[in-house]
């Protein structure tokens, strides 16, 4: 389900439906990027022409951040809070996919060693896991042998953890050359598994208040992102509202296009 709000599409997609594209790109042989929409990436759609254009590229844009998810539903349309993945609670089930499927993981990001120490972990809770990784703070210089690395290892899936705008920044320059059936923007997600970066307990995510948990975690860094770069978003909020009649007519079709396209499925497996 593609909705639009904010300036921006996103697809209401779970866990699940994501491994689901993950897995029809691999038996395709086909390159599919999966971005994500955030407040952060929101504000930074608007501002920046090359994060424009890489979400242009994106086959799917999940949903990760409870604010949109409640924008969204506020607005009338049918977002559950499952819809909103993020890889704190997405990698496990990915990594436990990727080891059933023997699907090859390449992670590119974090400081040195940290990726290393995350996929390390990996390992010890998914043994069949085929994984490599290397860290984000490379020159450009040293950017053709990042990308030598990654086609000498032939991943299925490729996470590029760099944080936005950077990584984004770095998928779209390098395209053409980047060997991956998906091509994840995953952020910090590694830092996470590390141990490097504290994981917000989980009822905080599922009440949208795990912005709070990571400011006061990280003031200094995060204290602009989740403060400041909101405010500015507050026109897109206030034209959503002026047009919320549409986005209602919008969500109602979208609603029973879901209910015809379910129905007619339990026909068919009635009748098969």
């Amino acid at each position: 389900m593609r909705i639009s709000l904010l300036g921006v599409t996103v697809n209401a997609v779970t866990i699940e439906d994501l491994n689901l594209c993950i897995a029809a790109s691999v038996e395709r042989n086909e390159r599919w990027i999966i971005a994500n929409h955030n407040l952060r990436s929101v504000y930074l759609f608007h501002r920046d022409p090359e994060m424009r254009s890489f979400f242009t590229h994106a086959l799917i844009v999940h949903i990760d951040g409870m604010p949109l998810v409640y924008w969204a539903r506020l607005l009338g349309y049918p977002v559950r809070k499952e819809h909103r993945v993020t890889y704190v609670d997405w990698v496990h089930p990915l990594m436990a996919m990727a080891e059933a499927e023997g699907w090859r993981v390449f992670y590119l990001g974090g400081k040195p060693g940290v990726a290393a120490q995350a996929a390390q972990k990996l390992q010890e809770r998914y043994p069949r896991l085929m994984i490599q990784t290397h860290h984000g703070y490379f020159t450009p210089e040293e950017n053709e042998t990042v990308l030598q690395e990654i086609a000498e290892f032939q991943p299925h899936v490729l996470m590029v953890g760099m944080g936005m705008p950077r990584q984004e920044h770095w998928v779209l320059d390098n395209l053409d050359r980047i060997q991956a059936n998906a091509i994840l923007t995953a952020g910090a997600c590694f830092d996470y598994i590390a141990g490097a970066i504290p994981t917000p307990p989980r009822w905080m995510g599922r009440m949208g208040l795990e912005w709070l948990y990571r400011l006061f975690s990280e003031p200094r860094r995060l204290w602009r992102r989740y403060l400041v770069e909101p405010w500015a978003l507050l026109p897109l909020f206030l034209k959503d509202l002026m047009n919320i009649r549409e986005h209602r007519r919008r969500a109602q079709r979208l609603a029973s296009n879901t209910t015809r396209r379910v129905t007619a499925e339990s026909v068919s497996e009635k009748l098969s």
